[in-house]
């Protein structure tokens, strides 16, 4: 992402410090050629090889007809041609948007106009990632409360404010109850600065799995499963990819909603047309096999596999294939869900196929492995947790199919409420008196939830 320069004043109000135009033109001249394609960091290298290697297998250009020509450039992703027009760029910068940032996502823009910094408040620092902070803040013009991620930038890289016009693109095609939406940005137009407005979510589902006092039940494990493969539907019939599934990407309001949140690392695919991607994404713990084993043509598959192993750690309590090192992570892999058939060898093609072929085959014991799982539940980790990513089917067949275990869901669409009701109580003890380890957790709405809908959910 990038360099964000900014302070903060004692009553909290975001403010930002007046940038040198210098600064500003330098940054604007070397991202005017950044593009907003789906091609990754690493793409570009791989791209450049297989025009390399076009070269050699077919001749020279002059042996080429101009027609075949042209159909294999219209064939390989143009990566100008997310760049706005210029006059669209001018009434951008004229609305308030700063020039680097129009140059390389101004079709994320359009239609949106920059809020303020001082329209916000700051109230604290909830998270930290790499390229970004994330703090509560309150919106000065509605009083509600909301999450800001401000975006750094290392060293004014085109590369950095690349990976984050790509985001702003995703978040702005994606419009779903799980997938965390983009409400806003928050700069102006000679500002370095960026923040990203989203709802404020209270938990995450990492937070939540590691705290003593929570043990999932299998009623909310069904919810907020449920809940994840039905963002990731949308996500993947509009033709993204997250790339890094796991429990703290997953975020929960005390409604007992979930939302799929982080898309630093997702990008654009086309399922109907092979196109090389980065295989370094997607955390250790939650990465599938094909990319361990250096696979650059994937799909939907990845973010299965990481679903699958959500679903095992919500059951289990704990992850289920924690590995230390990528060797070690692929072992573990091997031990619960067997090796790649003969079969799946030969067909894959995987570059790191050799170097990590066992020499004997292991078993697949998931199911003795879980064998204390609701039956349901391993008909559903069995066809996530599929060693061949065509197996793994797609979320809507996870989602519709007769052997999952979310069939018996009746309160989908109620958005889970009442989830945190059960969250800290056992299923045994629920009733009108049942005490609440946290009140502050509670919606007070949740309190005219009647017995008999918390029977049904049950």
């Amino acid at each position: 992402m990038g360099c964000v320069i900014s302070r903060e004043v004692q009553s909290g109000i975001v403010s930002e410090v007046k940038e040198e135009k210098g600064l500003s033109a330098e940054l604007s001249r070397k991202v005017g050629d950044v593009s907003t394609s789906n091609i990754d960091v690493g793409e570009v290298e791989i791209q450049n090889g297989e025009k390399q290697r076009e070269k050699e297998e077919n001749g020279s250009n002059d042996e080429q007809p101009r027609k075949a020509r042209g159909e294999r450039r219209r064939s390989k992703p143009n990566p100008r041609l997310s760049n706005p027009p210029k006059n669209l760029r001018g009434e951008q910068v004229a609305a308030g948007w700063p020039p680097w940032l129009t140059a390389v996502c101004g079709e994320a823009l359009s239609g949106w106009i920059p809020r303020k910094a001082d329209t916000f408040e700051k109230i604290d620092k909830i998270g930290q990632g790499t390229y970004s902070n994330v703090y509560k803040a309150k919106d000065m013009l509605t009083g509600k409360i909301v999450a800001l991620k401000k975006v750094r930038f290392d060293n004014l890289e085109p590369e950095s404010v690349k990976f984050m016009a790509r985001e702003i693109i995703i978040l702005r095609r994606l419009d779903h109850p799980n997938v965390v939406k983009l409400e806003g940005l928050v700069t102006s137009r000679m500002s370095l600065s960026l923040y990203l407005v989203f709802d404020y979510m209270v938990h995450d589902l990492a937070g939540l799995a590691a705290s003593p006092e929570i043990k999932f039940t299998e009623p909310q494990v069904k919810c907020y499963m449920h809940q994840l493969l039905s963002g990731l539907e949308h996500c993947h019939n509009r033709n993204v990819l997250h790339r890094d599934i796991k429990g703290s990407n997953l975020l929960i309001d005390n409604d007992g909603v979930l939302k799929i949140a982080d898309f630093g690392l997702a990008s654009f695919f086309d399922p109907n047309r092979k196109q090389p991607m980065t295989n370094r994404v997607v955390t250790l713990w939650y990465r599938p096999p094909e990319l361990l084993l250096g696979a650059t043509d994937y799909g939907v598959g990845i973010d299965l596999w990481s679903a699958g192993c959500i679903l095992g750690e919500l059951l289990a309590g704990k992850p289920i294939m924690p590995g230390r090192t990528e060797v070690e992570q692929l072992h573990k892999i091997y031990k619960l869900c067997g090796s790649p058939s003969d079969e799946y060898w030969k067909k894959s093609k995987l570059p790191n196929a050799t170097l990590f072929k066992p020499r004997e085959p292991y078993r697949r014991c998931i199911r003795e492995t879980f064998k204390d799982f609701p039956p349901s539940a391993l008909a559903l980790i069995d066809t996530l947790l599929a060693i061949d990513p065509a197996e793994r089917k797609t979320a809507s067949y996870a989602l519709r199919s007769e052997v999952h275990f979310l069939k018996r869901l009746f309160f989908m669409s109620l958005k889970c409420y009442g989830i945190i009701l059960i969250l800290y109580c056992p299923i045994i003890e629920i009733t009108d008196s049942c005490q609440l380890h946290y009140p502050n957790l509670l919606v007070p709405n949740l309190l005219l939830f009647q017995k008999t809908f918390l029977v049904h959910i049950l």
